[in-house]
Parts: C-alpha cells; sequence; structure tokens
C-alpha cells in the first residue's frame, strides 16, 4: 500500500492510517470471507531479508479478532540471512529472553483475542540454506550420530524451551504457548521434540508439500495438538503475466476439511497474505486493492462448510 504506484490509494482512503487500514479493510473483509483468525501479521519485506513489524496492541484491539503473535526470541528463519545464532546457555539470552516477554506479553496478555505466541519461524535447528550457510545450523547434525551428541541436543533445547516458556509465564500466565514453527519438511529430531512437549502446548508447523499427512503423523507421535500454522497451494505455479502467483482456493478447501477430520489439530493458517507485496508476490487482494474473486470464493465456501460443521459439533 506504499510503492510509488499506490500510495495515493493509502494516502487518500485511509488517510494515510494503518488503524483505518485495519478497521475499513482488513477486518471486514476477512469477516466477510470466513476466515475466524489473523494467524500472524507480519510479512516478508524484500526477499531473504527480515519480515515486517508486527501490530501494536492497540491494532490488535482495533483488527478485534483471534490473533497469534510472534514473539522475537531469535532470528533464526531457515531464509533470514545476516543474523548469527544465541548462546542459549549464555546470561545474555536468558537477559534478552525475559526482556522480550515483559516488552511484549505484559501488554498482550490483557488482550481478550489473543490466542497464544509463537517463537521462530522455522528455526534452523539442524539444517541451513544456501543463504545462510556462513552460521551453520543451530546444532551440528552430525553431532546426533552419537549417544553424546544427541544427549548435548536435549539438554540445550531444554535450556532453550524452558528459559522461554518461564519467561513467558512470569508475564502472561493463561494463553497458549505455541512454539516454534518448524519447517515440517526439514530434519527434526525427536530429542528437539521431546525436548519441547513440556514446555508447549502445541506443536505448529510450516509445511508446503503434505501437511495432511505430516500433521496426522505427529498427533499420534506425540498426542499433543497440532497447528498448521503456514502453508499454501500453488507454490510451484508459474507467475502470471504481472509477475504474481494465485493462490489456490480448490487445494485451500481440500487441506482444510481434512485438516478439520484430523482430531488434534486446532487450526490452519493460510500463507499467502492478506494483500500481496512484491516480495511475498501472493495475496488475496493485489496491491490496488482488487481482489483475488475466484480463489476468494472458494476459500469463503470452504471457511462457510467448515463453520458450519463445527457449530454441529457443539449442538
Amino acid at each position: 500500500m506504499r510503492y510509488p504506484e499506490n500510495i495515493h490509494i493509502w494516502q487518500n482512503k485511509y488517510g494515510g492510517s494503518t488503524t483505518r487500514w485495519i478497521q475499513e479493510s482488513v477486518t471486514p473483509n476477512l469477516n466477510k470471507w470466513g476466515f475466524n483468525t489473523v494467524g500472524w501479521v507480519q510479512d516478508v519485506t524484500v526477499k531473504r531479508w527480515r519480515h515486517s513489524r508486527p501490530f501494536t496492541n492497540d491494532e490488535y484491539r482495533l483488527l478485534n479478532m483471534p490473533f497469534c503473535h510472534l514473539l522475537p526470541f531469535t532470528e533464526s528463519h531457515q531464509w533470514e540471512q545476516h543474523t548469527r545464532h544465541f548462546d542459549f546457555n549464555s546470561s545474555q539470552w536468558k537477559e534478552w529472553v525475559d526482556y522480550v516477554a515483559r516488552s511484549h506479553c505484559a501488554e498482550l496478555s490483557q488482550n481478550h483475542n489473543l490466542i497464544g505466541y509463537f517463537y521462530s519461524d522455522c528455526p534452523t535447528w539442524v539444517h541451513h540454506q544456501a543463504d545462510n550457510a556462513w552460521r551453520g545450523p543451530i546444532f551440528e547434525p552430525n553431532r546426533l550420530n552419537s549417544d553424546s551428541g544427541r544427549k548435548e541436543l536435549s539438554g540445550l533445547a531444554d535450556t532453550y524451551y524452558r528459559t522461554i516458556h518461564d519467561a513467558i509465564r512470569r508475564y502472561d500466565p493463561h494463553h497458549l504457548i505455541l512454539g516454534d514453527r518448524y519447517e515440517a519438511n526439514a530434519p527434526i529430531p525427536p530429542e528437539l521434540i521431546e525436548s519441547a512437549l513440556p514446555f508447549v502446548d502445541v506443536l505448529s508447523f510450516q509445511d508446503f508439500q503434505d501437511p495432511i499427512n505430516h500433521l496426522s503423523d505427529w498427533f499420534h507421535k506425540t498426542n499433543k495438538p497440532v497447528l498448521l500454522a503456514d502453508a499454501a497451494g500453488n507454490t510451484n505455479h508459474p507467475p502470471n503475466e504481472d509477475g504474481f502467483i494465485p493462490n489456490d482456493g480448490k487445494w485451500y478447501a481440500e487441506v482444510l476439511a481434512a485438516l478439520f477430520d484430523n482430531p488434534g489439530c486446532i487450526g490452519f493458517h493460510l500463507c499467502g497474505s492478506y494483500q500481496r507485496n512484491k516480495a511475498r508476490r501472493r495475496g488475496l487482494l493485489d496491491e490496488f486493492e482488487q481482489p483475488d474473486d475466484k480463489n476468494i470464493r472458494l476459500m469463503a465456501n470452504a471457511n462457510k462448510h467448515i463453520t458450519r460443521r463445527m457449530g454441529e459439533l457443539h449442538n
């Protein structure tokens, strides 16, 4: 909404106000399309760089929808290429975690629409990608070939999850802890999940390949509620003439229905943005606020169907 070619919409229609945009565009459209949660409000700004800022608590209040919030304890995203890893055993790490928790949770804990807190998006616990090969994974995967290495990872992960859990609970004793947003198609050592289980309420996953089967597997392995926190179809679809990729409403409807039939799955967050930008290249609205009518209609019908099924379960 602030590119040179469309900033006039931002300025003239919304008076240059994020709060007006939320109240006049985001909330009414998401409600109209049958979405019942805002999974995460940050988006990619420039490819392989950082996410945009999160909403403030006042902006979440104006949103007036249930929402989840990511706490920036560590920038270990699998695509992030600029930040070194923390030493999770250091006093500086513990001090930083407490600062993040008190600066976010003390305020957000009073918001009745808050569902819970995420940590890192696709953390590189034992994998990395080309852009962050310089720093490597948080834990060297070859060390998992020995009992001592697996024990070391368990200890490190226990410190990480315990420290964060305890910091959040100091300032918010009530809301869900949704934990790391694991990349379901990267290695996830069992020692990591076993260390997390006592300290999280939900296991959250990004999955752009096989979310239906993967989330079913993780629920049956752990008996822990699971959340599809980031997924979209059409990821290999060639861009349109304008350089953007459409959403896939048919895929969305099929995945939503299958996840509803998974007794351990508590939700599905669509990746692809409310409004597209030149980095994400996918959205329900384009940068001039023109809707993706075909796919929105398919998603809205799917949301309506699942909402009806949820109502039937409660009656």
